[in-house]
Parts: structure tokens; C-alpha cells; sequence
């Protein structure tokens, strides 16, 4: 196959996914904020994550969202879209769905239902996924979300992987916020891409030889870690990554899609950005103005909505 993707680093948003009031995914708000992003500091946007409500819709949602943003011009080669599931097929679908699309990679969730499964069943899985898809072009990056999935991905693995598809596994997305353990995947495995889920963790992983990041907060203050990322070679990030730190501080008090879904409805004045699938919920009047408070004490500001 041609057109190999490239190894993916620098600043990605875990983009949000915005909703119709039937909730229903809103490809077209989908597409603006994406653009909007691009334009303000992503390298690229990691959609279908935990931020973007990715376990809320089924797989045909999933495969449209992705041909969406990609029929609406967001450049297939910077996104890496959420394809892990429970079920095996649905990975299978999924991933060779966006791999087709021309996607620059995946971001693999362990299938997470199961409790204590051993490395080999989720080597297993990961394998299957692979073989099934045998495409060439297929880039995973794992998602180490243990918080969340009660499934962690453990170096064994990886070096499993990376021995079994060097040229297929070839990043993490690590959510722990264990810096340890992200500087130490960086280190034992040169050329792995491990980029940090949390913002505070951004420079000190640059630092040690990470990728980069996909957060949250991103899909807010994309500009302040697209400063940390080029400022930190010359040692002029720390004031922007203080700036993003306060900026995490504040948001990581609320649920973090009803909060920053509240910020993009405020900064851009749509209401519809207010929308979360069940079973999420909005943030109520009292958190929402105590958010702005804290946000506004900060002292930054988005930048100019699309």
C-alpha cells in the first residue's frame, strides 16, 4: 500500500462532539470547530475519545462522524480517531473504516469490559485487530486510560506489540497521569510516540522525550499548548505552561465535556454546544457561572471564535 502515515506528534485536541438537540451528532458544528482548531495551534484532532462522548454512539455514528469531518475537508491525515470497542468486530469495522479514509491513526482502547484479563488476551485482541484490518497503512496508538477503562496497558505488552508490529504500533496516548510511567515508555522504546493525556504533563514529557499531548483542554486552549510545544526546544514554554496548567486547574473541577461544552457556548454564542448524550448532563446555572468566574480569573482567552 502507499501513502504510509507518518509518525504523529505535537498538540492534539480529544475533540468534543457536538450534538443536535435530537442528539444526534452535528457533523457540521463538528466540522467548524475542527477547522477552528487546526487554525488556532492542533496538529491534529484525536475525535471519537472519552472527551468526545465516543461510548455514547454506535459504530455506524462513529464511521459517519469520521466520513463527515473528511467530506468537509478536515485533511484525513490529521486525525486519529477512537476505534477501540468492547466487541472485537466493532473494532475491526471501525478501524478499517478510518484507515480507508486515509486516517493518520488510531487510537485503540483496550477492549474494556473485562476485568484482570492477562497481557496475552489483550494481546490477543490487538493482534486480531491488525490481522483483520491488513492494511499497510493501519497506525495504532494505544490508549492507556486505567482510570477510566480499568484496563491498563503495561510495558510487557507494548514490547510485545512493538516486536510483533513495529511498524503498526507505533504511539500511546497515556491518561494515567503518571509521568513516570509515560517518561519511562518513552525511553524503553525509542520512536514511540507517547503523548500525554493531562496539559501539566505536556512540557515535562517534551522535556524527557515525548510526542506530545491530546487533551481535553485542548478544544479550549489549543493556542496556550501550541506555545508550550514550540517554545520548549529553547526553553521558553514555562510561562505559556503555567498559563495552561491554571487554565486545566479550573476546567478539571467539572465534568470535563459539559464544561467545556459550556465554554464553546459561550465563546461562540451557539447554544447547541450546551447538548451531552445521557447519560452525561449539562452543567446547571450555578456551576456554569462559577466556571466563567474561575476561567475569567485566569486571565486567558480563547481565541476568536470561527
Amino acid at each position: 500500500m502507499s501513502d504510509i502515515p507518518p509518525i504523529l506528534k505535537g498538540v492534539f485536541a480529544a475533540a468534543l462532539t457536538p450534538l443536535t438537540a435530537d442528539l444526534a451528532p452535528d457533523h457540521g458544528l463538528m466540522a467548524r470547530h475542527s477547522r477552528w482548531l487546526l487554525n488556532n495551534g492542533c496538529d491534529g484532532l484525536a475525535v471519537l475519545g472519552t472527551t468526545g462522548e465516543a461510548n455514547s454512539f454506535s459504530v455506524d455514528e462513529r464511521i459517519a462522524i469520521i466520513e463527515n469531518l473528511v467530506e468537509a475537508g478536515i485533511p484525513a491525515g490529521v486525525l486519529m480517531p477512537g476505534t477501540g470497542c468492547c466487541a472485537l468486530s466493532d473494532s475491526v469495522a471501525l478501524t478499517r473504516r478510518a484507515v480507508e479514509l486515509g486516517v493518520g491513526g488510531v487510537l485503540m482502547l483496550p477492549p474494556f469490559y473485562y476485568k484482570n484479563v492477562s497481557d496475552d488476551g489483550l494481546f490477543a485482541s490487538y493482534a486480531e485487530v491488525i490481522e483483520r484490518v491488513g492494511d499497510a497503512r493501519l497506525r495504532i496508538y494505544l490508549y492507556h486510560f486505567p482510570q477510566m477503562s480499568a484496563t491498563p496497558i503495561s510495558e510487557a505488552l507494548i514490547a510485545r506489540l512493538r516486536q510483533s508490529y513495529p511498524d503498526t504500533v507505533v504511539g500511546m496516548k497515556d491518561s494515567s497521569g503518571d509521568l513516570d510511567n509515560m517518561i519511562n515508555m518513552a525511553r524503553a522504546f525509542p520512536g514511540f510516540a507517547v503523548l500525554s493525556g493531562w496539559d501539566d504533563l505536556l512540557l515535562p514529557l517534551l522535556k524527557a522525550g515525548g510526542a506530545g499531548c491530546i487533551t481535553a483542554v485542548a478544544n479550549v486552549a489549543c493556542s496556550l499548548a501550541a506555545e508550550v510545544y514550540a517554545g520548549w526546544q529553547d526553553g521558553g514554554a514555562d510561562d505559556a505552561h503555567q498559563r495552561l496548567v491554571s487554565v486545566r486547574n479550573v476546567i478539571s473541577q467539572y465534568p470535563l465535556s459539559a464544561a467545556l461544552k459550556e465554554i464553546m457556548a459561550h465563546h461562540t454564542g451557539d447554544e447547541a454546544w450546551r447538548t451531552v448524550r445521557p447519560p452525561l448532563v449539562k452543567l446547571d446555572a450555578a456551576k456554569a457561572a462559577a466556571l466563567f468566574d474561575q476561567l475569567t480569573a485566569t486571565g486567558y482567552m480563547l481565541p476568536e471564535a470561527a
